[in-house]
């Protein structure tokens, strides 16, 4: 294990935002994992455990204590399938999550094909439970090895075990910072047809006489993401976010019922679709962008993206306080004029 200090972290997360670490480990395999959690423990130092840094806002003062990259590598097909006939690929925490989803595509299996382009590691897709397109990992999930840091053993949690929900699993709920995720196994379709549920996926291949493959729902999704700035482009200044700053809210019948008449009150329809059974999710982006923060708001330093309403991006030399702010305002104005409280989704580190 080799123990660096005093390590920047900007560079490490793609809105290029944040200070340094006290104590920082690359960890490339399970054995570094638990020699960096046993240096931790034994200064009485907080941990945290960074991936692909593309969900991330580190505070301007840093990490205190001892940041743990996890950089397991390995996409490992089975030579077995599931019992359901499903392809098995065990994946190390620190792949790429995309050079994942590409593997899976050439390899003509189904499941994952709608996640193209998303930027981070395969270690983050359960803890948030990643989505995007009508696709969402807990569908593929088959398991999860962890490190449990309660007793420091290696256990393996099925799918049912990490309590899946919208953006939400164990890991950043009700067992938040006791594990930390090694691999992650997928099952998917073998010769399976991509899943083209979403809007903008059916308006890409609308009039098309023949259904896309998934080589070519990837490259779709790719470029729907791109022309979306949520795609991942050097130099490209709207692309230097941390994805969707906030979740798409999810909302009780008699919530969406005065959401609707606040709309109907503006001239608005409120575009919703049922989510959860009783519950209906709402776009986060409609109540930004109708709260007065237009594609392109913001300073010179920090704004709102001009190509996608929840991306907040840093224009360059933007600070974590900036960030928090313009979050604020627009939580804020969202709630004053539409009554609904808006969740930022990136993982707050050192605040």
């Amino acid at each position: 294990m080799l123990l660096l200090e005093n390590i920047p972290l900007a560079p490490l997360t793609t809105i290029k935002i944040g200070g340094p670490a006290r104590y920082f480990v690359d960890a490339k395999n399970v054995g570094e994992v638990q020699e960096a959690v046993t240096f931790a423990r034994s200064r009485d130092l907080p941990l945290f455990v960074l991936g692909g840094g593309s969900n991330l806002l580190v505070a301007d003062s840093g990490w205190p204590g001892l940041v743990l990259k996890n950089s397991v590598p390995g996409i490992d097909r089975r030579n077995e399938h599931d019992e359901d006939g499903k392809a098995l690929f065990d994946v190390g925490a620190g792949e790429s999550w995309d050079k994942f989803v590409s593997r899976a595509v050439m390899a003509r299996c189904a499941g994952v094909e709608c996640l193209s382009g998303i930027p981070g590691s395969v270690g983050g897709t359960p803890v948030q439970n990643v989505g995007a397109y009508g696709q969402e990992v807990s569908e593929t999930i088959s398991s999860v090895q962890v490190l449990d840091l309660k007793d420091g053993q290696v256990r393996e949690l099925c799918n049912e075990a990490c309590g899946f929900a919208y953006r939400a699993s164990i890991f950043n709920t009700t067992e938040r910072d006791r594990f930390i995720v090694l691999r992650v196994t997928y099952a998917l379709t073998p010769e399976g047809q991509p899943g083209i549920s979403y809007a903008d996926l059916k308006r890409h291949f609308e009039g098309r006489e023949t259904p896309p493959n998934l080589a070519e729902t990837r490259e779709a999704v790719r470029h729907i993401r791109a022309r979306k700035g949520m795609l991942i482009v050097p130099g490209d200044p709207d692309c230097q976010s941390a994805g969707s700053f906030f979740k798409n809210p999810v909302l009780s019948e008699e919530q969406h019922e005065d959401l609707k008449k606040r709309a109907t009150a503006r001239g608005f329809t409120v575009p919703s679709y049922p989510a959860l059974e009783t519950r209906k999710k709402v776009s986060a982006a409609w109540l930004v962008e109708r709260s007065g923060f237009a594609r392109g708001f913001g300073s010179e330093r920090v704004g709102i993206s001009s190509r996608h309403a929840l991306a907040i991006v840093n224009r360059g030399g933007a600070t974590a306080a900036d960030v928090l702010a313009l979050k604020e305002q627009v939580q804020h104005r969202v709630e004053e004029i539409w009554g609904v409280r808006l969740e930022p989704e990136p993982v707050m580190v050192g605040f």
